[in-house]
């Protein structure tokens, strides 16, 4: 396993980062692994040289958070791997209005209740999971300073927002001589790549790591995803483009949907455009003229983009040997034009 720099920190983390969402409890999310079926997948992603594990507080209710404190604890030398979470979204049901945010209180509270379910003494990256509008952007970047000169924190993320709230927040910490962030967890795969017109340029400007989440599209670039997923009955199989590798033995072996593709109503709503699924058929095409799968190709298209390490989630064990093979996929201009070709533009999806 490769490892890089975490932007200009001295952090060195491996080039695939584990995304822990999978991995809680399916009261949450029907698709959410429990601790016994969790287990094995984290153990191989240890195995396969990964040191890098991501996940929030919101995740599971906070239950995501327990599972890769015990996982770290069993498989892991906690000082050399990096753990990072995130706050801003309340944690569960019922809390009251300062629940969620990133108010000092919210913010000082969620880092003591993280620790503690994570069972350690500091976080390696805690990040903000959104920006906040209804809190100064001086009271939560001088909160963020506290934990960190408290010890609990190492270094500060931040995920989607606007590429100018970024730059704003980043210009505050450096006016009050507090800690920046040191990192961007955003919304950026082949199916939608808006953030290389300001987030993206402005993180590598400025020296900032890339971690994008949803890779795969939640997902959707994995090429068993259908039109007829989608509950609308004006969404059918007729509304894909022409030519839909639909009809090769690679894609009919694919076709089952998983019950993600069925139930996910957030991967429904960003990717099922007819122009998106031709993104996958030129994705699918140019997998099967290199040996790999689309997912191994699709993280390999994320590397060849300056990203630092994608956040990958893996139900099954294959998924982790296929983000890993994504390291040794070469590239060439033509290829990356090749699977650039189809993308059109989207909204801007991905910062509530």
């Amino acid at each position: 396993m490769q490892t890089v720099r975490l932007g200009t920190t001295g952090l060195q983390v491996s080039r695939i980062c584990l995304g822990m969402m999978t991995y809680g409890s399916s009261t949450w999310r029907p698709w959410v692994l429990d601790a016994t079926a969790s287990k094995p997948l984290v153990k191989r992603a240890v195995d396969l040289g990964i040191n890098f594990f991501d996940t929030a507080d919101m995740y599971s209710a906070g239950e995501s958070e327990v599972l890769t404190g015990k996982f770290i604890k069993a498989f892991c030398k906690r000082d050399e791997v990096v753990v990072a979470t995130k706050v801003y979204f309340p944690v569960g049901r019922g809390g009251g209005p300062n629940s969620q945010g990133l108010s000092r209180k919210r913010i000082l509270h969620a880092v003591d209740d993280s620790l503690k379910r994570l069972g350690m003494d500091y976080i390696d990256l805690y990040q903000i999971h959104r920006f906040d509008t209804q809190t100064p952007i001086e009271e939560t970047m001088d909160a963020l300073d506290s934990v960190v000169r408290a010890g609990k924190v190492r270094y500060l993320g931040a995920s989607s927002m606007w590429a100018w709230q970024f730059a704003k927040a980043q210009q505050v910490a450096k006016e009050q001589g507090g800690s920046r962030f040191v990192s961007m967890q955003n919304h950026y795969n082949l199916a939608y790549r808006e953030e290389e017109r300001d987030m993206i340029p402005l993180c590598q400007d400025q020296g900032v790591a890339v971690l994008p989440w949803s890779p795969l599209a939640r997902g959707f670039l994995a090429g068993n995803r259908r039109n007829t997923d989608l509950p609308s009955p004006n969404a059918g199989a007729s509304e894909r483009p022409a030519g839909r590798a639909a009809n090769s033995k690679k894609a009919k072996a694919a076709a089952t949907s998983t019950s993600r593709a069925l139930t996910d109503d957030i991967a429904q709503s960003y990717y099922y455009r007819p122009s998106d699924f031709q993104v996958v058929d030129n994705l699918t095409a140019l997998a099967a003229d290199k040996g790999v799968s689309n997912a191994t190709l699709a993280y390999a298209w994320l590397l060849h983009k300056g990203v630092t390490a994608p956040i990958v989630g893996a139900s099954k064990l294959p998924q982790l040997d296929q983000a890993a093979a994504a390291l040794e996929v070469q590239l060439s201009a033509e290829d990356i034009a090749r699977l650039e070709l189809a993308y059109q533009p989207h909204p801007v999806l991905g910062h509530s």
